[in-house]
């Protein structure tokens, strides 16, 4: 019967009006933080392709050849080619081949894109919606492509574990969300007047709200320079405890970042986030002190993905394997991107051989991994505890 049901009233909360508890001190306090979206006004969701078969690609050249050898192709002959299946509202064959011969090729279109966490693939960027790319989010992208620029990758909503990453290259819309969709934040933002022939000075501008840097002042007495800012956002986002603490709200909405009055943890969290950015970005120094080693006998063709965590492996086919690869190391996420493991499987579906480089890079990440879980600890520690203030 249903009147023997034990109800439970509860009061939905603005601004999602979730049909569920929610621990309203908590939200009250995490409200009251800065919104990324407020932080960094120009934002957009990652790059939309639409058909990744086609445009991304493991090199430049393969870039060339494959948008060179798709124009030049009747449109029925090129869909079965590339494996383009039907065309949608916002991409067709016709009209991708269209735009491309209206515009010459130009080598500088092709550009490096963050695919997946530590995997980057070329594409070739043009701006231009529903071309070549379907949609390529120029309205912030084109801040990226045009000169130096950092980038912060995030989710608005996620299924899975939450997570960020950064990015000085353009970005898919699942370069950090294996089920979901994650945004792009640049640092910086570039005039319209930047990528026109002769300007050979380009100043670039803060993407920092007026409003964020004005709480800033008020909390610290200064303003910091731009790095900064994003370092200390980046360490706080990389902290353990305030995954969890705010666990719920990181999986519904942008994320909040907690300022703080005390410049020494301001400035000594920005140390850990600057050393995440460089790991993340592959530039840090840290990354050639290589843990693991290939071994086995013959090639690098990667037929099989098999981890043994007993003896710290994974095998690429039946007889090659990296090893002292700590099982922690191993099933360390990013954005529900397993990821040593995604990189290695995703080569296995292309039916890749690891070059030198190839095999470098995986050490490299592997370092960069272990490196990063390290300093997720060490921000904890710096952190005497939340809220943050």
């Amino acid at each position: 019967m249903i009147n023997d049901v034990e109800g439970k009233a509860i009061e939905p909360q603005s601004s999602f009006y979730l049909f569920g508890s929610q621990n309203r001190n908590l939200l009250e306090e995490y409200d009251e933080r800065w919104k990324i979206t407020e932080i960094l006004p120009v934002n957009s969701v990652g790059i939309v392709t639409a058909r990744d078969n086609l445009t991304i690609k493991w090199s430049p050249q393969e870039v060339e050849t494959t948008v060179k050898d798709f124009v030049s192709l009747p449109v029925e002959e090129a869909r079965i080619k590339y494996e383009l299946g039907d065309d949608s509202r916002d991409w067709k064959v016709s009209l991708a081949q269209e735009y491309l011969r209206k515009n010459s090729f130009q080598i500088s279109n092709i550009v490096p894109i963050v695919y997946r966490p530590f995997d980057t693939r070329y594409t070739y960027y043009t701006g231009q919606t529903r071309g070549f790319i379907c949609m390529p989010r120029s309205e912030v992208m084109r801040h990226i492509v045009i000169g130096e620029n950092l980038a912060l990758i995030a989710t608005r909503k996620t299924q899975d574990e939450w997570n960020v990453f950064t990015t000085a290259n353009i970005c898919g819309h699942k370069s950090c969300a294996a089920y979901d969709i994650n945004s792009v934040f640049p640092l910086y933002i570039y005039p319209d007047t930047a990528n026109q022939p002769g300007n050979l000075f380009v100043e670039k501008f803060l993407n920092l709200s007026s409003n964020f840097l004005a709480a800033i002042k008020k909390k610290l007495g200064y303003i910091p320079t731009a790095e900064p800012i994003f370092y200390y956002i980046y360490a706080i986002f990389h902290s353990p405890t305030y995954r969890q603490r705010y666990a719920e709200f990181l999986k519904i909405d942008f994320p909040r970042v907690p300022l703080t009055s005390n410049d020494q943890l301001f400035q000594d969290l920005g140390a850990k986030g600057q050393a995440l950015v460089d790991l993340h970005l592959m530039k840090s120094k840290k990354l050639n002190k290589l843990i693991t080693k290939m071994s086995g006998d013959g090639d690098n063709a990667v037929t099989e993905v098999t981890y043994k965590p007993a003896e710290q492996r994974v095998y690429i086919n039946k007889t090659r394997y990296f090893e002292g690869l700590a099982p922690e190391v191993w099933e360390f996420k990013i954005g529900g991107y397993q990821v040593l493991d995604k990189w290695l499987k995703d080569r296995k579906k292309a039916k890749r051989t690891l070059s030198f480089d190839d095999v470098l890079h995986y050490q490299k990440v592997v370092v960069a991994l272990k490196e990063t879980m390290q300093l997720m600890v060490e921000i904890d520690l710096l952190i005497p505890g939340f809220p943050i203030e």
